[in-house]
Protein backbone atom coordinates (compact mmCIF):
# COMPACT_ATOMS: atom_id res chain seq x y z
CA UNK A 1 0.00 0.00 0.00
CA UNK A 2 1.46 3.79 -0.91
CA UNK A 3 1.64 6.11 2.48
CA UNK A 4 0.27 9.06 2.64
CA UNK A 5 3.23 11.74 2.04
CA UNK A 6 3.34 14.27 4.33
CA UNK A 7 1.23 18.16 3.99
CA UNK A 8 4.88 19.52 4.04
CA UNK A 9 5.66 17.78 0.33
CA UNK A 10 3.04 20.62 -0.64
CA UNK A 11 4.10 23.25 1.23
CA UNK A 12 6.43 25.01 -1.57
CA UNK A 13 4.26 24.57 -5.19
CA UNK A 14 2.40 21.99 -7.05
CA UNK A 15 2.64 18.65 -6.98
CA UNK A 16 0.66 15.95 -7.97
CA UNK A 17 1.25 12.65 -6.36
CA UNK A 18 -0.70 9.36 -6.30
CA UNK A 19 -1.59 8.27 -2.45
CA UNK A 20 -4.35 5.89 -0.78
CA UNK A 21 -5.48 5.78 2.76
CA UNK A 22 -7.50 2.58 3.75
CA UNK A 23 -8.09 1.32 -0.06
CA UNK A 24 -8.86 4.21 -1.60
CA UNK A 25 -6.40 5.66 -3.71
CA UNK A 26 -6.08 9.59 -4.23
CA UNK A 27 -4.60 11.59 -6.32
CA UNK A 28 -3.09 15.25 -4.57
CA UNK A 29 -2.32 18.66 -6.49
CA UNK A 30 -1.71 21.30 -4.48
CA UNK A 31 -1.48 22.25 -0.92
CA UNK A 32 -2.72 18.90 1.57
CA UNK A 33 -3.23 21.13 4.23
CA UNK A 34 -7.42 21.69 4.55
CA UNK A 35 -8.64 25.14 4.45
CA UNK A 36 -11.75 27.05 5.55
CA UNK A 37 -13.23 29.37 2.96
CA UNK A 38 -16.66 31.08 2.22
CA UNK A 39 -18.29 29.09 -0.45
CA UNK A 40 -21.65 29.66 -2.65
CA UNK A 41 -23.78 26.79 -3.83
CA UNK A 42 -24.37 26.21 -7.76
CA UNK A 43 -25.00 23.12 -9.95
CA UNK A 44 -23.44 22.55 -12.71
CA UNK A 45 -24.50 19.88 -15.10
CA UNK A 46 -21.98 19.42 -18.28
CA UNK A 47 -22.44 17.19 -21.25
CA UNK A 48 -20.03 15.17 -21.69
CA UNK A 49 -17.39 15.17 -24.83
CA UNK A 50 -14.71 17.86 -24.44
CA UNK A 51 -14.98 20.11 -21.01
CA UNK A 52 -16.69 23.42 -20.94
CA UNK A 53 -13.57 25.90 -19.73
CA UNK A 54 -15.60 28.76 -18.84
CA UNK A 55 -18.53 26.50 -16.70
CA UNK A 56 -15.69 24.96 -14.63
CA UNK A 57 -14.57 28.61 -13.83
CA UNK A 58 -17.79 29.20 -13.06
CA UNK A 59 -17.73 26.70 -10.62
CA UNK A 60 -14.38 27.59 -8.87
CA UNK A 61 -15.27 30.90 -8.57
CA UNK A 62 -17.69 30.08 -6.16
CA UNK A 63 -15.07 28.13 -4.29
CA UNK A 64 -13.58 30.75 -2.15
CA UNK A 65 -9.94 29.54 -3.60
CA UNK A 66 -10.72 26.09 -0.95
CA UNK A 67 -10.11 22.51 -1.77
CA UNK A 68 -11.54 20.91 -5.10
CA UNK A 69 -12.70 17.29 -4.84
CA UNK A 70 -13.62 14.48 -7.47
CA UNK A 71 -14.91 11.38 -7.72
CA UNK A 72 -14.88 9.07 -9.61
CA UNK A 73 -15.38 5.15 -10.37
CA UNK A 74 -12.62 4.82 -12.89
CA UNK A 75 -9.92 6.50 -14.43
CA UNK A 76 -6.98 8.54 -12.74
CA UNK A 77 -6.02 12.03 -12.32
CA UNK A 78 -6.81 13.69 -15.95
CA UNK A 79 -8.98 16.20 -13.88
CA UNK A 80 -5.96 17.78 -11.43
CA UNK A 81 -3.73 19.26 -13.51
CA UNK A 82 -6.80 20.85 -15.55
CA UNK A 83 -8.70 22.12 -12.69
CA UNK A 84 -6.05 23.58 -10.49
CA UNK A 85 -5.06 25.69 -13.81
CA UNK A 86 -8.22 27.31 -14.20
CA UNK A 87 -8.13 29.81 -11.29
CA UNK A 88 -7.14 29.60 -7.69
CA UNK A 89 -7.67 26.63 -5.09
CA UNK A 90 -5.89 25.64 -2.83
CA UNK A 91 -5.56 21.92 -4.04
CA UNK A 92 -7.51 19.58 -6.10
CA UNK A 93 -8.01 15.73 -5.02
CA UNK A 94 -9.16 13.04 -7.06
CA UNK A 95 -10.72 9.96 -4.96
CA UNK A 96 -11.21 6.64 -6.89
CA UNK A 97 -14.40 5.09 -5.11
CA UNK A 98 -14.83 2.32 -7.31
CA UNK A 99 -16.56 0.11 -5.01
CA UNK A 100 -19.28 -0.26 -2.34
CA UNK A 101 -16.63 -1.17 0.29
CA UNK A 102 -15.18 2.10 -0.45
CA UNK A 103 -17.76 4.20 -0.47
CA UNK A 104 -17.65 3.82 3.39
CA UNK A 105 -14.29 4.17 3.75
CA UNK A 106 -13.54 7.25 6.84
CA UNK A 107 -10.72 9.00 5.34
CA UNK A 108 -12.91 9.48 1.47
CA UNK A 109 -15.89 10.65 3.34
CA UNK A 110 -13.98 12.61 5.22
CA UNK A 111 -11.93 14.43 2.29
CA UNK A 112 -15.38 14.90 0.39
CA UNK A 113 -17.06 16.61 3.65
CA UNK A 114 -14.14 18.74 3.75
CA UNK A 115 -14.43 20.08 -0.05
CA UNK A 116 -15.25 23.74 -1.58
CA UNK A 117 -16.19 22.44 -4.40
CA UNK A 118 -17.25 18.86 -5.69
CA UNK A 119 -16.75 17.50 -9.45
CA UNK A 120 -18.32 14.14 -10.59
CA UNK A 121 -16.35 12.69 -13.43
CA UNK A 122 -17.88 11.11 -16.51
CA UNK A 123 -18.41 7.01 -16.58
CA UNK A 124 -20.93 4.65 -15.88
CA UNK A 125 -23.49 6.12 -13.71
CA UNK A 126 -24.62 2.37 -12.86
CA UNK A 127 -21.79 2.24 -11.20
CA UNK A 128 -22.29 5.50 -9.26
CA UNK A 129 -25.63 4.51 -8.31
CA UNK A 130 -24.45 0.67 -6.84
CA UNK A 131 -21.49 1.73 -5.37
CA UNK A 132 -22.65 5.29 -3.68
CA UNK A 133 -26.29 5.07 -3.28
CA UNK A 134 -27.24 4.49 0.34
CA UNK A 135 -23.91 5.05 2.13
CA UNK A 136 -21.82 7.94 3.54
CA UNK A 137 -20.40 9.21 0.07
CA UNK A 138 -24.16 9.77 -0.65
CA UNK A 139 -24.72 11.61 2.26
CA UNK A 140 -21.36 13.93 2.00
CA UNK A 141 -22.21 14.59 -1.61
CA UNK A 142 -25.88 15.42 -0.13
CA UNK A 143 -24.38 17.79 2.51
CA UNK A 144 -22.21 19.71 0.37
CA UNK A 145 -25.31 20.50 -1.93
CA UNK A 146 -27.65 20.77 0.94
CA UNK A 147 -26.04 22.14 4.16
CA UNK A 148 -22.36 23.59 3.20
CA UNK A 149 -23.83 25.36 -0.34
CA UNK A 150 -20.72 24.63 -1.85
CA UNK A 151 -20.48 24.13 -6.00
CA UNK A 152 -21.38 20.71 -7.53
CA UNK A 153 -21.42 19.35 -10.96
CA UNK A 154 -20.30 16.51 -12.69
CA UNK A 155 -20.35 15.82 -16.78
CA UNK A 156 -21.71 12.96 -18.71
CA UNK A 157 -22.50 10.04 -16.02
CA UNK A 158 -21.74 12.53 -13.32
CA UNK A 159 -25.03 15.05 -14.56
CA UNK A 160 -27.26 12.13 -15.03
CA UNK A 161 -27.38 11.21 -11.33
CA UNK A 162 -27.83 14.89 -10.20
CA UNK A 163 -31.33 14.79 -11.03
CA UNK A 164 -33.80 14.25 -8.53
CA UNK A 165 -35.09 11.65 -10.95
CA UNK A 166 -32.40 9.47 -12.87
CA UNK A 167 -31.66 7.17 -15.16
CA UNK A 168 -29.75 4.50 -13.59
CA UNK A 169 -28.61 2.74 -16.29
CA UNK A 170 -29.16 -0.54 -14.03
CA UNK A 171 -29.59 -2.70 -17.40
CA UNK A 172 -27.31 -0.92 -19.65
CA UNK A 173 -28.16 2.00 -21.95
CA UNK A 174 -31.70 2.70 -23.97
CA UNK A 175 -31.77 4.00 -27.03
CA UNK A 176 -34.40 6.15 -28.27
CA UNK A 177 -35.97 4.06 -30.45
CA UNK A 178 -35.84 1.47 -27.73
CA UNK A 179 -37.92 3.45 -25.54
CA UNK A 180 -40.29 5.04 -27.76
CA UNK A 181 -41.50 2.09 -28.79
CA UNK A 182 -41.88 0.07 -25.77
CA UNK A 183 -41.77 2.71 -22.52
CA UNK A 184 -41.26 0.05 -20.25
CA UNK A 185 -38.27 -1.60 -22.22
CA UNK A 186 -36.08 -3.50 -19.44
CA UNK A 187 -34.06 -0.65 -19.79
CA UNK A 188 -35.68 2.26 -18.70
CA UNK A 189 -35.13 2.04 -15.58
CA UNK A 190 -35.09 5.34 -14.03
CA UNK A 191 -35.45 5.83 -10.05
CA UNK A 192 -37.01 8.97 -7.99
CA UNK A 193 -35.49 10.74 -5.04
CA UNK A 194 -33.49 8.03 -3.95
CA UNK A 195 -30.40 9.20 -4.31
CA UNK A 196 -29.04 13.00 -4.69
CA UNK A 197 -31.05 15.61 -3.37
CA UNK A 198 -29.69 18.55 -5.52
CA UNK A 199 -31.78 22.17 -4.95
CA UNK A 200 -34.27 22.71 -8.12
CA UNK A 201 -34.21 19.48 -9.46
CA UNK A 202 -37.06 18.30 -8.09
CA UNK A 203 -39.47 16.01 -10.40
CA UNK A 204 -36.66 16.59 -12.85
CA UNK A 205 -34.66 14.14 -15.06
CA UNK A 206 -31.24 14.97 -16.84
CA UNK A 207 -29.76 13.75 -20.15
CA UNK A 208 -26.71 14.21 -21.89
CA UNK A 209 -24.38 13.73 -25.05
CA UNK A 210 -28.28 14.99 -26.02
CA UNK A 211 -28.49 15.89 -29.68
CA UNK A 212 -25.41 14.24 -30.65
CA UNK A 213 -26.77 11.16 -29.38
CA UNK A 214 -29.91 11.56 -30.52
CA UNK A 215 -31.60 11.17 -26.98
CA UNK A 216 -34.68 13.32 -27.29
CA UNK A 217 -36.90 10.34 -27.69
CA UNK A 218 -35.70 8.77 -24.41
CA UNK A 219 -35.85 12.24 -21.97
CA UNK A 220 -39.38 12.13 -23.29
CA UNK A 221 -40.13 8.73 -22.91
CA UNK A 222 -38.78 8.68 -19.24
CA UNK A 223 -41.08 11.89 -18.58
CA UNK A 224 -43.90 9.91 -19.73
CA UNK A 225 -43.01 7.28 -17.30
CA UNK A 226 -42.71 9.91 -14.49
CA UNK A 227 -46.35 11.59 -15.24
CA UNK A 228 -47.84 7.80 -15.36
CA UNK A 229 -45.99 5.97 -12.90
CA UNK A 230 -45.86 8.61 -10.04
CA UNK A 231 -48.41 10.76 -10.91
CA UNK A 232 -46.76 13.82 -10.94
CA UNK A 233 -48.64 15.92 -12.87
CA UNK A 234 -45.85 18.50 -14.08
CA UNK A 235 -42.25 16.49 -15.76
CA UNK A 236 -39.41 18.75 -16.20
CA UNK A 237 -36.03 17.46 -17.87
CA UNK A 238 -32.93 19.27 -18.99
CA UNK A 239 -30.97 17.75 -21.94
CA UNK A 240 -27.18 18.80 -22.49
CA UNK A 241 -25.10 18.74 -25.81
CA UNK A 242 -21.69 17.96 -25.42
CA UNK A 243 -19.40 20.90 -24.82
CA UNK A 244 -21.98 22.76 -23.10
CA UNK A 245 -23.07 23.04 -19.70
CA UNK A 246 -25.94 24.14 -17.66
CA UNK A 247 -25.05 26.50 -14.21
CA UNK A 248 -27.58 26.90 -11.78
CA UNK A 249 -27.58 30.28 -9.59
CA UNK A 250 -28.34 29.83 -5.66
CA UNK A 251 -31.16 31.48 -6.92
CA UNK A 252 -32.39 29.25 -9.75
CA UNK A 253 -31.19 31.31 -12.83
CA UNK A 254 -29.57 28.72 -15.52
CA UNK A 255 -26.30 29.77 -17.25
CA UNK A 256 -25.43 28.19 -20.30
CA UNK A 257 -22.07 27.50 -21.18
CA UNK A 258 -20.45 26.32 -24.15
CA UNK A 259 -20.57 25.72 -28.13
CA UNK A 260 -23.63 23.75 -28.65
CA UNK A 261 -27.25 23.83 -26.89
CA UNK A 262 -28.76 22.67 -23.54
CA UNK A 263 -32.64 22.21 -23.86
CA UNK A 264 -35.39 22.71 -21.11
CA UNK A 265 -38.29 20.42 -21.36
CA UNK A 266 -42.16 20.38 -19.78
CA UNK A 267 -45.36 18.67 -20.25
CA UNK A 268 -48.29 21.17 -20.70
CA UNK A 269 -50.06 19.43 -17.63
CA UNK A 270 -51.56 16.76 -19.65
CA UNK A 271 -49.68 13.76 -19.45
CA UNK A 272 -49.66 10.75 -22.73
CA UNK A 273 -52.64 9.02 -24.21
CA UNK A 274 -50.96 5.74 -24.01
CA UNK A 275 -48.03 4.95 -22.21
CA UNK A 276 -48.23 1.22 -21.36
CA UNK A 277 -45.68 -2.25 -21.65
CA UNK A 278 -45.29 -3.53 -25.05
CA UNK A 279 -47.11 -0.37 -26.84
CA UNK A 280 -45.08 2.83 -28.64
CA UNK A 281 -45.78 5.44 -26.06
CA UNK A 282 -48.31 8.02 -27.76
CA UNK A 283 -48.17 11.96 -26.72
CA UNK A 284 -49.73 13.49 -29.13
CA UNK A 285 -51.75 17.01 -27.35
CA UNK A 286 -52.74 18.28 -30.56
CA UNK A 287 -48.55 18.61 -31.77
CA UNK A 288 -47.75 20.20 -27.78
CA UNK A 289 -47.45 17.75 -25.72
CA UNK A 290 -44.20 18.94 -24.31
CA UNK A 291 -43.04 22.61 -24.91
CA UNK A 292 -39.12 22.70 -25.35
CA UNK A 293 -37.28 26.19 -24.84
CA UNK A 294 -33.73 25.52 -26.66
CA UNK A 295 -30.43 27.89 -25.57
CA UNK A 296 -27.37 28.06 -27.56
CA UNK A 297 -24.70 27.70 -25.19
CA UNK A 298 -21.68 30.51 -25.67
CA UNK A 299 -18.27 31.38 -24.29
CA UNK A 300 -19.77 34.51 -21.90
CA UNK A 301 -23.18 32.35 -20.33
CA UNK A 302 -25.21 35.67 -21.70
CA UNK A 303 -28.24 33.36 -22.42
CA UNK A 304 -30.11 32.46 -18.91
CA UNK A 305 -33.37 30.07 -18.05
CA UNK A 306 -34.95 30.22 -14.74
CA UNK A 307 -35.26 27.22 -12.92
CA UNK A 308 -37.77 28.29 -10.12
CA UNK A 309 -40.28 29.17 -12.26
CA UNK A 310 -39.29 27.56 -15.35
CA UNK A 311 -39.30 30.04 -18.26
CA UNK A 312 -36.70 31.33 -20.60
CA UNK A 313 -35.06 35.00 -19.56
CA UNK A 314 -32.95 35.54 -22.30
CA UNK A 315 -32.54 33.92 -25.35
CA UNK A 316 -34.41 30.93 -25.80
CA UNK A 317 -35.87 29.47 -28.73
CA UNK A 318 -40.08 27.57 -27.77
CA UNK A 319 -40.80 24.80 -29.94
CA UNK A 320 -43.42 21.02 -29.23
CA UNK A 321 -42.32 17.53 -28.56
CA UNK A 322 -45.09 15.30 -29.51
CA UNK A 323 -45.13 11.45 -30.00
CA UNK A 324 -47.73 9.41 -31.91
CA UNK A 325 -47.09 5.57 -31.78
CA UNK A 326 -43.41 6.00 -30.96
CA UNK A 327 -42.45 8.44 -33.48
CA UNK A 328 -41.29 11.83 -31.86
CA UNK A 329 -42.49 14.99 -33.41
CA UNK A 330 -40.10 18.15 -32.78
CA UNK A 331 -42.66 21.28 -34.37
Amino acid sequence: MIKRFLPSLFLFGVSNLCMAQSQVTSYLTGDAADVQAVTTGGIMLMGGSTDVDAALRWMISKCGGGDVVVIRSSGADGYNSYLYSLGKVNSVETLILDSREKSYDSFAVTRIRGAEMLFIAGGDQWNYVKYWKDSPVEDAINYLLNTKKVPVGGTSAGTAILGRIYFAAQNGSVTSEQALHDPYHPNVTIQRDSFLLAPFLANTITDQHYTQRNRQGRLVTWLARMNSDWSLPVVKGIGVDEKTAVCIEPDGTAIVYGTNKAFFIRNRRKGPEECKAGLPLSWKRKRKALEVHTIQGSSSGEKHFDIVNWKPLKGAVRSYYSVERGKLQAD
